[in-house]
């Protein structure tokens, strides 16, 4: 893995460019792990408290949405890197 890394970094690629793509990585992973973990703690919440579903659910449904609207920005910027 690591030569094919330097092997493009030699070949003109570029350490931005590798950096763009390792920043839409990670914030690709990072927003499935956030939502991974918003939707198991929904559930144990509701488990817990029935009553309050509707609260926990419109909650959790907009905490995912800023968590995707964070992950398209940052991949948005990183894709920018990429080709400017």
């Amino acid at each position: 893995m690591l030569g094919i890394i330097l092997a493009q970094a030699a070949a003109g690629v570029g350490l931005a460019k590798l950096g763009a793509c390792i920043g839409a990585g990670i914030a690709a992973i990072g927003a499935g792990i956030g939502i991974g973990r918003i939707g198991g703690s929904a559930m144990e919440s509701i488990a817990r408290q029935p009553e309050s579903t509707g609260d926990i659910r419109s909650n959790m449904i907009v905490i995912a949405a800023l968590i995707e609207g964070v992950a398209l920005i940052s991949l948005i910027v990183c894709l920018l890197a990429l080709f400017v």
